[in-house]
């Protein structure tokens, strides 16, 4: 779009750029052309583009892909876009603020591109919307203030380098391919913005290591950035041990750790007992027939690879907003591996029953006690028969109620996310396959009898 299109648009819809907003439109067609092919448009992607504005980069993405989803803050301008797509269902408007918009909702599309010119004062915050982990984002074409980019890729032992720094070098590759003047936009701002292109890290980069804490850590030693790292982190491990370990000396600041140093720290202080174990080949389970009775007894890896009939547990975990946790299954992991899954799930141990085996898995993946002043109590709703889904198991499926945090080991849980029912039955309708095939037998089960039960009391109402 060219300057006088936009004056066009921003006048019809009654806009006058704000400040506040950060309103700053991109006008320069060429760069517009050129920033939308840094996204390397495929026509089976779907493209996802916050603050579009008037529209500069998405005339250039609109029949180049499958779908474009807009996300706008400013009303009028979302009505604007509304009502000029309104005839194309390859766009879909969302009146919404990016920093704040429910990202969940783009499961079912899969892996999705992230494209926007973002405004200068809410950029960091919708970023980390959209590219904390677990994100849906396969890459990111962004434009933002230079020197916020120049934060993001920067080295350590720089006033730049902080907590922005570390988030985004832990799990994306950042590369500034274009320095974009003031006078491509309207109004002008009084700054350089660089457009900056985002890939995922290799699965291989670094080893495992529980992101939760690796952002704890992270905010507490850059809390006071010029004070010493031994005063400012946990105590579940020895600093003097770690920083010989790190190859650094004692009186080390956060600003002078890379961001390799940084994971290995974590996994330093990650005191979780299985850490670095997603699973042993040698643990011994109970071989059982089609009665579920015992036979006899063989290895985790004898009973995965003959296919022989064992026992094992799944946990739908639910709040009170009637959510149901799911963890992504460690990279580590023999099966399934990546795929997500149920809150927890397990095998029996030899002699062990399913309840029992059922608050073990809550304790050692979700980090669900018992205290004194409550005990883990779990609810048994369903026995599945052995089959090719179920991974030849006789399944226990259990409920169970949990409304605090939850900690999970690394080697075995890669990620996790709250979901409605509504939410995931969509997704798990739409892309089955990101799901391990036990867990999408057990939901069937479950939500079998749910709707079963609602039935009945709309019946007796």
């Amino acid at each position: 779009m060219t300057f006088s299109e936009i004056k066009d648009v921003l006048d019809a819809a009654g806009v006058h750029p704000s400040k506040q907003l950060g309103q700053n439109f991109l006008c320069d067609a060429n760069v517009a052309r050129w920033i939308v092919d840094q996204l390397d448009p495929q026509p089976e992607d779907v493209v996802v583009e916050v603050g579009p504005g008037t529209g500069a980069l998405t005339e250039h993405l609109v029949g180049r892909v499958k779908t474009v989803i807009l996300v706008e803050y400013d009303a009028r301008l979302a009505e604007y876009q509304t009502k000029k797509y309104a005839e194309n269902k390859d766009v879909i408007v969302h009146h919404h603020d990016g920093a704040r918009f429910d990202t969940r909702k783009l499961l079912p599309y899969g892996k999705v591109k992230l494209l926007g010119n973002l405004p200068y004062s809410s950029g960091g915050a919708i970023m980390r919307n959209f590219m904390k982990s677990p994100s849906p984002v396969s890459k990111a074409v962004l434009m933002l203030q230079k020197e916020f980019i120049e934060r993001i890729i920067s080295p350590p032992h720089k006033k730049s380098y902080g907590v922005l720094s570390l988030r985004m070098q832990s799990e994306w590759v950042s590369r500034p391919v274009k320095i974009v003047p003031p006078e491509a936009f309207h109004p002008r701002p009084v700054i350089d913005s660089t457009v900056m292109v985002c890939d995922p890290v290799a699965e291989d980069r670094f080893p495992i290591y529980d992101k939760r804490l690796f952002d704890e850590l992270i905010r507490r030693g850059f809390a006071q950035r010029r004070k010493q790292l031994r005063k400012q982190l946990l105590d579940t491990a020895v600093w003097s041990e770690v920083a010989k370990k790190l190859g650094v000396s004692e009186s080390t600041r956060a600003e002078e750790l890379s961001v390799d140093q940084w994971i290995e720290l974590t996994r330093c202080y990650d005191n979780h007992p299985l850490k670095d174990i997603a699973q042993k080949d040698d643990e011994v389970f109970d071989v059982v027939n089609e009665q579920d009775e015992v036979l006899r007894q063989a290895t985790r890896k004898q009973v995965h690879s003959e296919g022989l009939m064992h026992r094992a547990v799944h946990i739908l975990v639910f709040n009170k907003r009637k959510e149901v946790f799911l963890q992504k299954r460690s990279r580590l992991k023999d099966v399934c591996p990546g795929r997500w899954d149920s809150s927890a799930a397990g095998h029996l141990d030899t002699g062990e029953s399913y309840e029992a085996c059922a608050i073990r898995e809550l304790g050692e993946e979700l980090g669900i006690q018992s205290t004194e002043q409550e005990a883990v109590e779990v609810q048994e709703i369903a026995r599945l028969t052995p089959s090719e889904q179920t991974g030849w198991e006789h399944v226990a499926l259990f409920l169970n109620r949990h409304d605090g945090a939850l900690r999970y080991p690394a080697s075995e849980v890669e990620d996790g996310l709250w979901l409605g029912m509504e939410q995931l039955q969509l997704w798990i309708d739409t892309r089955p396959e990101d799901f391990a095939p036990g867990f999408l037998l057990s939901w069937q089960e479950f939500t079998s009898q749910f709707e079963a039960r609602q039935s009945g009391k709309e019946e007796s109402d």
